[in-house]
């Protein structure tokens, strides 16, 4: 059995506590007050305390459509000549005055500003320097001198020889008649049937391939200016035979490039028919004088019959200049080569076979392949018959 338990010595008294530690919450010290708090941001936007940048200031609608017109305007100075030569190349009517009058006085003050400049600059460095002039010079040569008396008949007591025909320019493989196409929309079906006949020929060589534009013509050198475009493929690619075909956006009065003091009269009047023949005279007269023969495809029947009468005003102007140049220019009549068996306007003809196909398209204007390669070989016969193109094969076999 266990022992009881001693008498323990009593344990020594704690020592007092400190007394700021005895203190009660009523006799402590009162409490530092608080940091002053930050005043409201708006407040420390305005003393610019804190450092932060002030928000930037919203601008209002109003301000917004300044800037906009503002830029529209330096834009439309910027473009102004490119805008004013496009207004000029409208066709005839209200609104191309109404933008004339208004892209004019753009232009000038464009200029003025020099601020025609930066576009100038872009347009060299891409190649297209001059792009904006609007040139309506269409430059033709003199007209040739008049023709000496025709010369007495064969067989007349003051002609009593008969003259030897002029022989015909031969062309070979070695010596290739340059050929090129060129005009406005209606030439290109039957341009490229063209070049593809003439491939057939060892003696003839396309250069330039087909240049045809469309909506252009000889009555609005501003659009494109087949006058000066003629004499520079001239010079550049020196065909010695042309094919040419306009006249499809000519069947109006409108004109530009007329001479100083020159006021044309309605389609087809006598005014309108001098100036036109004058043009294409000139053209045949320039590729002449380059050494070159033209061979000028006339204008079709087309499913309008008052565009078939505007078109036959048109081909009966050709025909008479080509007329006046024998020799040096030739006609092909596509109007009675694709009239039907009433003498009208038809969308298929027969073909070597007896089968029908369609020669024209659905506008009821323009060609089909098949078409193109009729034309194709009136234009290679009409070659034979003013170069000698075979020859060449008799000299090779000999």
């Amino acid at each position: 059995m266990a022992d009881p338990p001693r008498d323990l010595p009593p344990l020594p008294p704690l020592p007092p506590l400190p007394d700021d530690e005895t203190r009660t919450l009523e006799h402590a010290p009162p409490a530092p007050p608080p940091p002053p708090s930050a005043p409201p941001r708006e407040e420390r936007r305005r003393a610019g305390g804190d450092g932060e940048r002030p928000r930037r200031r919203q601008w209002s609608a109003g301000h917004a459509l300044i800037v906009s017109v503002l830029a529209l305007a330096i834009g439309v100075l910027l473009n102004a000549p490119g805008v004013h030569k496009s207004a000029y190349n409208k066709p005839d009517g209200w609104q191309r005055d109404v933008a004339l009058a208004f892209t004019g006085p753009l232009a000038d003050v464009s200029h003025a500003l020099l601020l025609d400049r930066p576009r100038k600059g872009v347009q060299a460095v891409i190649g297209r320097s001059g792009a904006d002039e609007i040139d309506t010079d269409i430059g033709l040569p003199a007209a040739p001198a008049p023709a000496s008396p025709p010369a007495p008949p064969p067989g007349s007591p003051g002609n009593p020889t008969t003259p030897k025909a002029p022989a015909k320019v031969a062309f070979s493989p070695k010596k290739k008649l340059r050929l090129w196409v060129a005009g406005d929309s209606l030439i290109i079906t039957p341009g490229y049937a063209i070049v593809r006949a003439a491939g057939g020929s060892p003696a003839i060589e396309s250069v330039g391939g087909v240049d045809g534009r469309v909506a252009t013509g000889l009555t609005r050198p501003d659009v494109v200016n087949w006058f000066d475009e003629i004499r520079k493929k001239m010079k550049e690619l020196r065909p010695k035979a042309v094919v040419l075909g306009f006249g499809g956006n000519d069947d109006k009065a409108y004109m530009t490039g007329l001479p100083e003091g020159v006021s044309i009269d309605a389609f087809g009047g006598s005014v309108w028919r001098r100036e036109y023949g004058r043009r294409v005279g000139g053209l045949m007269d320039a590729i002449n004088r380059a050494g070159g023969f033209v061979i000028w495809i006339g204008l079709p029947q087309t499913r309008s019959p008052e565009q078939t009468q505007r078109f036959d005003v048109v081909n009966a102007v050709v025909q008479r200049e080509a007329r006046k140049r024998e020799g040096r220019a030739a006609f092909i009549d596509t109007y009675t080569m694709f009239a039907g068996d009433d003498g009208g306007y038809t969308q298929f003809l027969p073909n070597g076979s007896g089968g029908l196909v369609e020669v024209r398209a659905d506008d009821g204007v323009h060609f089909e392949r098949e078409g193109g390669d009729m034309i194709a070989r009136v234009v290679l016969r009409e070659l034979n018959r003013k170069y000698d193109l075979t020859s060449w094969r008799k000299q090779s076999t000999s």
